[in-house]
């Protein structure tokens, strides 16, 4: 078994473009004869038999997990019930409690069916959507004060085809009417949802038995948790390229939402990164090599998408994307160019730089250092180089140019960081802390390991703080833990991402299968999964928790808790931080920066209650408008606190713009890290503490 360190592992660093379908490739119902074969027969009884074996938690496969795993399949098909008839799913329902025994005895016909009456639905709906717009976009009725329900999880499956059709006339508008908000003209409009209608239509026509063996298998696997999936030939081959990162891409790890492929995070130092003009949660719409024409990739496959963004390293590819910071109905886009390369390791080693404050008439300096993964070279480090690379050997070296420019203190700054190798966590934690136990790892058979240092001393002692956010994620949450339970640290910003468990790829005879099968827990006996580290201070979090995150994954493994392996000690920071919220809450009321994102927090909160659209045109450019002059105003009020000229629009990023110079960028910039510096700064004062120098 290949035991995999602890990443997010969402999806994929993106790398060889697939050709684009044409509609000619079409053959109608080209899918009837598609059966699985004995290989993919004999690969399922083998994943039976590998949960049931090895998986960390050994849930059994009987009836409760056979309706999980039908409501997970109908919810990967069909989210938002949009396809699939009343009468389908009471065909469907004979099945319920059934997916256990039928999986046991290798059955898998009933996972067939359902794909393909699935792929008969959109079929029906593509054809009617392209008979909608053959009437012409200019004969759709804009005037109407109609409404689109959006969000349709819980929506009654329709009981008719003429309430499909009813249902997919209000899509089609709505689809209009977005395009023609984001100022395009009809005669584009029409020629972009035909060619995104059509192009759908041909993909139908290539699916294989092997595309819907993998959905129906890896809806099976991801019943026992999010991290356990099944990867078919094709897919285990993209996952060994992510892991060896062999071939090029631009750095960032993507998730399929419904029709859309959206971004989860962003590699640090990786390229997409680097533009500066590409963000979490952005919408990826449409794909192009170089200068050549854009594909329109709405409704396509997660790995279809990373096929057409892949590619050689210095060539470039652009990406259409609808920005996380556009209200929910908008849909203008800006078009990204990225020029793809690998990571490379030296552009993520951590680094430093000194934050001055004045805090009650008096000078402060703070040493910061970043760590935006945790890295090791292993090929230096087996070689026996002295030299080799590593998140530790970089951080020692700092906290001692640090010490030796008399620092007060010493923010570490983890955010973004998704973890990386679990021997550099529990290395660096040892800089901390005197000597003893740095994490835990419980295997299914209950057995603790105890990773642990044990070399008597630590390297820096003075005070210090961790900086985190919801993107802080794995081997971060170790350290950041390890940080908490040993009260070396004031933990600030947002809950961390919430991912502790451990994953291991075991080869099949077709494909693979990755398994959770251990789970990670703090010193302190917690668990690091779901719940991930909550911070002493808590700073609003500029991404949508219920989005992104462990928690917001389906089947999520719970959080629990152990044996503690050390005994508690006294908290030195407990005794201040009701102060220090206080004082934390007095400032960030009057800082800009915070007052901006609680106010976007706010709007997009509310935002996000609406269910339902409007398909009126001068409503919804009405709405649109207020929307807009909202984010105006709370972009200016930002604007003016910080001494800068409002504007009299909101801007409109340049494609070819040029990102931002980090070097140029001071500390004392970054809002969430010059407040960070001076809730420590804070803790000195009321502690009495001096940093030792």
């Amino acid at each position: 078994m290949k035991h995999l360190l602890p990443s997010t592992t969402l999806a994929l660093l993106i790398g060889l473009a697939a050709l684009p379908m044409s509609a000619s490739s079409f053959a109608a119902n080209s899918w009837d004869n598609l059966q699985p074969d004995r290989d993919e027969v004999i690969a399922s009884l083998n994943v039976v038999e590998l949960l049931k074996r090895h998986h960390y938690s050994k849930p059994p496969l009987d009836d409760k997990r056979s309706e999980i795993i039908y409501q997970s399949y109908l919810k990967l098909l069909d989210p938002a019930r949009s396809y699939f008839l009343a009468s389908d799913i009471a065909e469907f329902d004979k099945w319920r409690f059934e997916f256990d025994d039928l999986l046991k005895g290798g059955d898998l016909n009933p996972g067939f069916t359902i794909y393909k009456r699935y792929l008969d639905r959109i079929k029906s709906r593509l054809d009617f959507a392209l008979a909608q717009l053959d009437k012409g976009v200019d004969k759709i009725d804009l005037t109407t004060n109609e409404t689109l329900l959006v969000d349709r999880k819980d929506a009654a499956w329709a009981k008719t085809e003429a309430e499909l059709d009813d249902l997919w006339r209000k899509r089609v508008k709505d689809e209009v009417l977005r395009l023609k908000i984001a100022d395009k003209d009809p005669a584009k409009i029409q020629e972009t949802l035909t060619k995104r209608y059509k192009n759908q239509l041909a993909r139908l026509g290539q699916t294989r038995s092997e595309d819907i063996f993998q959905a129906y298998l890896n809806t099976f696997a991801m019943s026992y948790d999010p991290h356990t999936n099944y990867l078919s030939p094709d897919s285990a081959e993209n996952f060994d390229i992510n892991m060896s990162l062999s071939l090029e891409g631009i750095g960032a790890v993507l998730q399929s939402d419904n029709d859309n492929v959206k971004i989860v995070r962003l590699v640090p130092a990786g390229p997409a990164a680097k533009t500066k003009q590409v963000s979490t949660s952005d919408k990826i719409i449409g794909v192009a090599q170089g200068d050549k024409e854009m594909v329109d990739v709405i409704g396509w496959r997660l790995d279809e998408v990373v096929k057409l963004i892949r590619g050689a390293k210095g060539s470039v590819v652009r990406l259409e994307i609808i920005p996380a910071s556009n209200a929910p109905n908008d849909q203008t886009t800006k078009i990204v160019s990225i020029t793809r390369e690998a990571v490379k390791l030296e552009e993520q080693a951590a680094k430093k730089s000194i934050l001055h404050l004045n805090q009650e008439g008096k000078d402060y300096k703070l040493g910061v250092i970043e760590i935006p993964a945790f890295y090791l070279d292993f090929k230096a480090y087996r070689a026996g180089d002295p030299q080799y690379k590593s998140t530790t050997r970089d951080v020692k070296k700092l906290l001692t140019e640090l010490q030796s420019e008399k620092v007060d203190g010493v923010v570490i700054d983890l955010r973004n960081n998704g973890g990386g190798s679990l021997q550099e966590a529990t290395e660096l934690t040892s800089l901390f802390i005197d000597k003893g136990p740095t994490v835990l790892v419980r295997n299914a058979d209950g057995k603790v390991d105890v990773l642990e240092d044990e070399n008597s001393g630590a390297f820096y002692k003075g005070p210090m703080a961790l900086l985190v956010n919801r993107l802080s994620a794995s081997a971060s949450e170790i350290f950041a833990g390890a940080m908490q339970d040993y009260h070396r640290a004031l933990i600030i910003g947002g809950q961390t991402f919430g991912k502790g468990t451990v994953q291991t790829i075991q080869p099949l005879n077709h494909g693979e299968l990755k398994l959770t099968l251990a789970k990670f827990y703090r010193v302190s006996g917690q668990s690091t999964q779901h719940q991930g580290v909550l911070p002493d201070i808590a700073y609003p979090s500029i991404i949508d928790t219920k989005e992104i995150g462990e928690s917001a994954l389906p089947e999520a493994m719970a959080y629990d808790t152990i044996k503690p392996a050390i005994k508690p000690a006294v908290d030195p920071f407990k005794l201040f931080l009701a102060q220090l919220q206080s004082r934390h809450d007095v400032r960030s009321a009057k800082d800009a920066e915070f007052v901006f994102v609680e106010q976007k927090l706010a709007l997009a909160k509310k935002l996000m209650s609406e269910k339902t659209v409007s398909l009126n045109e001068a409503a919804r450019r009405s709405e649109h408008a207020d929307i807009e002059a909202k984010q105006l105003v709370m972009e200016n009020t930002r604007r003016k606190a910080k001494g800068e000229e409002p504007l009299k629009e909101l801007k409109k990023e340049d494609e070819d713009a040029l990102p931002a110079d980090d070097d140029k960028t001071k500390p004392e910039d970054d809002a969430y890290l010059a407040e960070t510096g001076r809730i420590l700064i804070d803790y000195l004062g009321l502690s009495g503490s001096v940093a030792k120098k």
